[in-house]
């Protein structure tokens, strides 16, 4: 575990990507995550293949950051095409000691779990109220399911102590739908179970397309804390 501290006028969220970015290096193929902070790494990267010459190949996660890479002018090849990757670069909603994560508050978890899979190395870039004691304790657990399967694995969640349901599309008047055209249930579990068991339980249900818990995936973690940065590795 290192420590590195700024005395940058930046915010948090752009000196942890910034950091994440200085990683980077020529030849790799590096995975874009989603949401504010992953588009502050996103437009380091560019910065630093506009002022350095840097040569990568970036694959997105999402739409998002597809369209924000490609108007800063990095080269892009689509997630069809590639088996694996050296880095994957992403946020994520919770944190905990042992580096478990929970991502999913926006759509796209099925590209986000495979690039991380798929990645050498995954970076995970967060500020310190990302931090949390128990994966779950801030936000409930996004579970993406094919639509017509949704009542069935709402019963098997509810049979394992989950509680919750559909989650609502941002206007309120319907329901969220994924880029994969699946619906998401927001559940919450007893606190009793931990990452490992609540992913091993999640992982045996039919019907679940994805869910947020990101276990054992993430191997170096980027947290930001007025102006520090603590880099914890696996």
């Amino acid at each position: 575990m290192t420590k590195q501290t700024s005395n940058s006028a930046l915010s948090d969220k752009q000196l942890v990507a910034n950091y994440a970015a200085s990683f980077v290096e020529n030849g790799m193929v590096v995975g874009l995550g989603t949401g504010s902070t992953a588009n502050y790494f996103i437009e380091q990267l560019a910065r630093r293949k506009q002022q350095e010459g840097l040569d990568v190949t970036a694959v997105a996660s999402s739409i998002v950051s597809t369209i924000k890479a490609q108007q800063l002018g990095l080269s892009l090849v689509a997630i069809e095409h590639i088996s694996q990757l050296d880095l994957y670069v992403d946020g994520a909603d919770e944190i905990t000691a042992d580096m478990s994560l929970l991502k999913g508050r926006g759509f796209d978890l099925v590209k986000e779990k495979l690039l991380a899979k798929a990645s050498d190395k995954f970076y995970v870039m967060a500020e310190q109220a990302k931090c949390v004691s128990r994966i779950g304790e801030k936000y409930p657990i996004p579970v993406e399911v094919a639509p017509f399967s949704w009542q069935m694995v709402l019963r098997s969640l509810e049979q394992i102590g989950g509680e919750g349901g559909l989650r609502p599309n941002n206007n309120g008047d319907g329901l969220a739908i994924t880029t994969h055209g699946s619906l998401v249930l927001d559940m919450t579990f007893d606190k009793s179970l931990d990452a490992n068991e609540l992913n091993a339980q999640l992982n045996n249900i039919p019907g679940i397309v994805e869910h947020g818990i990101f276990y054992q995936l993430a191997t170096d973690v980027f947290i930001a804390n007025h102006g520090v940065i603590e880099h914890r590795d696996s």
